[in-house]
């Protein structure tokens, strides 16, 4: 569907098909029987026009309340949980429901969620968390946007990046990479020169391509190691920090300092070094990402970078529809939150050389 072009019709979808809107209606809710040529002209033309039900057309109007949806990988991390706070907490301020849809990091699964969010006429369909940032994601969201907006609705991306110019999309952003380069200048001012990343992505999601890029900055303007064996594969877990930095520390690595990816991450990164016979901060100092559980719960606790997760949920609620209220312009639908590091016990001068 052409961005100028309204929502398509049951009889826009019958005159594809070539048949009659009762015969299409009985087809999308399989309540009379059709032959299977039928089903699969119908279907067809379905796909085609990018034609969805709405179910509010079957419904009272002004019976229903307006809904946000709210569509993220996984609900159990710290991050997305205190996010999807926020947003609901703004949803209940205005009278909406917010309505928390997982994905499981399937592509497929989220086009899914948002073409029933968009029959749902949702107010704002909220996409949240980093992804792999290629011409495919572009092109496949700025559709989802423009299809959105066709309906009433709206698309807001929530700590992701834009999608390009011209594109109907709400973007709500934090300095991801500024936050990274202030916590790994806070360990190169007090000595580090060897600091271990361990979050780096093989497969390039934004949210860790942009605060790898942050550390490598930052060792570029001051004067700190660029050793590539420095930067270690990891994904955002604790587990999986762990093995990664036993196995640096057991494969004869030297450093003084670890960067983890997120604050999981370095609880992660903690629990290696204790196993390895090395303490934090007296041997190895260690900053986190994130400011959320485990960093306050861990003994010592953790310096990290402090990422304002609620009030990127209110805002993500907040922008679009005060543009359908008309009380915020379009040009103000991208905001871009700062980050700031938190200085706690986890980080020290390194220790001493040893005498030979």
């Amino acid at each position: 569907m052409s961005p100028n072009e309204g929502p398509k019709t049951l009889r826009n979808v019958a005159e594809r098909a070539g048949v009659s809107v009762a015969t299409v209606s009985r087809v999308l809710s399989g309540s009379y029987p059709v032959t299977r040529h039928t089903r699969q002209r119908v279907l067809r033309a379905v796909e085609e026009l990018d034609y969805v039900a709405n179910s509010h057309a079957r419904a009272l109007r002004g019976q229903a309340t307006e809904s946000v949806a709210f569509v993220v990988n996984d609900v159990r991390g710290p991050s997305f949980a205190l996010v999807a706070h926020g947003a609901e907490e703004e949803a209940a301020r205005r009278g909406r429901l917010c309505l928390i849809c997982t994905t499981q990091g399937h592509a497929e699964r989220e086009l899914a969620v948002v073409r029933t969010m968009r029959a749902q006429r949702a107010g704002a369909v909220i996409l949240v968390g980093g992804v792999m940032d290629d011409e495919r994601y572009r092109r496949r969201l700025a559709e989802v946007a423009r299809s959105l907006e066709a309906s009433g609705s709206r698309l807001v991306l929530c700590g992701r990046p834009p999608i390009g110019d011209g594109v109907p999309a709400t973007v709500i952003e934090y300095d991801n990479e500024a936050g990274a380069h202030a916590a790994v200048s806070h360990l190169l001012a007090r000595g580090h020169r060897r600091i271990v990343f361990v979050g780096a992505d093989p497969l390039g999601t934004t949210t860790a391509t942009a605060r790898l890029a942050g550390y490598r900055r930052a060792l570029h303007e001051h004067g700190g190691d660029a050793d590539e064996r420095l930067v270690i594969e990891s994904d955002f877990e604790r587990d999986t920090a762990h093995d990664r930095i036993v196995g640096s520390i057991r494969g004869g690595l030297a450093f003084t300092a670890v960067f983890a990816v997120t604050d999981s991450a370095a609880a992660g990164a903690l629990t290696a070094l204790n196993d390895c016979g090395l303490r934090v901060p007296e041997d190895v100092s260690l900053v986190g990402y994130d400011d959320v559980a485990p960093a306050t719960d861990l003994r010592p606790r953790l310096t990290t970078v402090h990422v304002p997760y609620e009030e990127l949920g209110r805002a993500a609620v907040r922008l679009p529809l005060g543009l359908r209220e008309g009380t915020i312009s379009a040009a103000d639908q991208h905001l871009v939150l700062g980050t700031h590091l938190v200085v706690r016990e986890s980080t020290a001068p390194p220790p001493p050389p040893a005498r030979s």
